[in-house]
């Protein structure tokens, strides 16, 4: 077994321990008779998984065609190692982190579900109640392992990929589960509270954004810093393409149901993404900037980012408006980081951090009950500040706990195994040096 060019055993110990655990801790379930289930709710959700997964797939492509030719492949597999890592975690002890029994409201008993004991057998989840517990458990796992793969864009072309594969693991131990458990959890700190995240602004988003601004500092400025050469459009376009059809799946999926609050999700995400992708052209014609490709996908990743944790409680034409001050204000920031001396290669902060941070704060002026009947509280614009306030006393302590956990996480992975690659190594590029491959 051979990592970045010398030979190391410890990923034959692993896999020997798995295999290991697996043989001692798996058991024969009994399979729960699911009389309760609606098949076309069952359906829905099937197809909603397969959805959130090309995501993943889609970031790739995207990201991929942003960076220098040199570093594409490195670029992409940082995505695709997700699906394997974190699925092999969520049925170890992920799951259970997420939606285990709740220790403190702060994260799930790690044993709840271990190696997906129980999961078969359980009655269905409370707020997923027509479809089985193993797709919900399933559904949910493709929004773990998108979250790390955004982070990405922040360090592209200068990370070792070893090390990167440890930062995801401890991610999604350390930031993600607690942040998705605090949230989705019907015990947990920020659901009592009232927080409203219907797909994962919070949990997905804010995650990912934070934790790429914190990646980004850490990791300081690549040696191309200010030389942008994206490798290929065209895969920037194809990956624009994935994400928004996947997006169906990961907002209108979240209904858990074939349902009218799965089309509400369905509409309101469309139409936010087009006025998010309009908006930023249109901001960056008023400077006398063309109309370009790579600015109209950045614009509706941003409005399908924002209008994330709002596309089941809000109306349509408050989506509209989700997204084009989302696209506004994401634009802003991007044209100040350019700016700064902050190398965030492909704008994950601002695409991400802050459009999620804009989709929570507007979902707590625009949620309405309407729409939603959980939405106990309405908006701030239906004259109501209990929400809001819940919101932004939420995105604070989020904010707070992202930031502080991703630069501890980035100390002790750099500790155990260098982050940066060496000069030498991000000159040739990462493609060559990280994997001996090349396009």
């Amino acid at each position: 077994m051979v990592l970045s060019g010398k030979k190391s055993y410890v990923p034959l110990v692993f896999m020997g321990i798995l295999v290991i655990i697996s043989l001692l801790f798996s058991k024969t379930p009994q399979i729960h008779s699911g009389s309760e289930y609606n098949y076309a709710d069952v359906a829905w959700m099937l197809t909603s998984t397969a959805l959130v997964l090309i995501m993943t797939p889609g970031l790739a492509y995207f990201y991929g065609g942003m960076v220098k030719k040199k570093n594409v492949i490195s670029t992409m597999l940082q995505s695709f190692i997700c699906m394997a890592v974190v699925a092999v975690l969520w049925v170890v002890f992920g799951f259970s982190l997420v939606f285990g029994d709740s220790v403190g409201g702060v994260i799930g008993n790690p044993t709840t579900y271990f190696m997906f004991n129980g999961v078969l057998e359980r009655a269905p989840w409370d707020g997923a109640p027509t479809i089985p517990f193993a797709l919900f458990a399933i559904y949910q796992l493709k929004f773990a392992i998108i979250t790390p793969a955004l982070i990405t864009g922040a360090f592209a072309e200068r990370i070792r990929f070893t090390s990167y594969v440890l930062f995801i693991c401890l991610f999604f131990i350390f930031i993600y589960a607690p942040l998705a458990h605090a949230t989705w959890h019907p015990d947990g700190v920020l659901f009592k509270m009232g927080v409203l995240d219907f797909a994962g602004g919070t949990v997905v988003h804010m995650s990912a954004g934070l934790t790429a601004l914190a990646s980004a500092l850490y990791l300081k400025k690549g040696k191309d810093m200010y030389v942008h050469t994206p490798a290929r459009i065209t895969y920037v376009l194809l990956g624009t393409g994935l994400l928004w059809f996947g997006w169906i799946g990961f907002n209108a999926g979240s209904a858990f149901s074939a349902s009218e609050l799965a089309a509400t999700a369905l509409i309101t995400t469309s139409t936010a993404s087009g006025a998010a992708a309009l908006t930023y052209i249109f901001l960056d014609a008023s400077k006398g900037i063309k109309p370009s490709a790579m600015g109209v996908c950045i614009g509706a990743v941003v409005g399908l980012v924002a209008i994330t944790p709002a596309a089941g409680f809000v109306t349509v034409g408050h989506s509209l408006i989700v997204g084009a001050v989302a696209a506004v204000i994401s634009r802003l920031v991007i044209a100040w980081r350019t700016r700064s001396r902050i190398d965030d290669t492909l704008d994950v902060f601002p695409s991400h951090g802050v459009g999620g941070m804009v989709g929570m704060l507007l979902t707590g002026v625009f949620a309405t009950g309407a729409i939603n009947s959980v939405v106990a509280d309405n908006g701030l614009f239906y004259g109501e500040w209990k929400l809001f306030s819940a919101h932004i006393i939420g995105l604070i302590g989020s904010t707070v706990f992202i930031l502080v956990m991703a630069f501890i996480l980035l100390k002790i992975t750099d500790m155990i195994s260098s982050l940066r690659v060496s000069d030498a190594d991000e000159e040739v590029g990462l493609d060559i040096s990280q994997h001996g491959e090349k396009l």
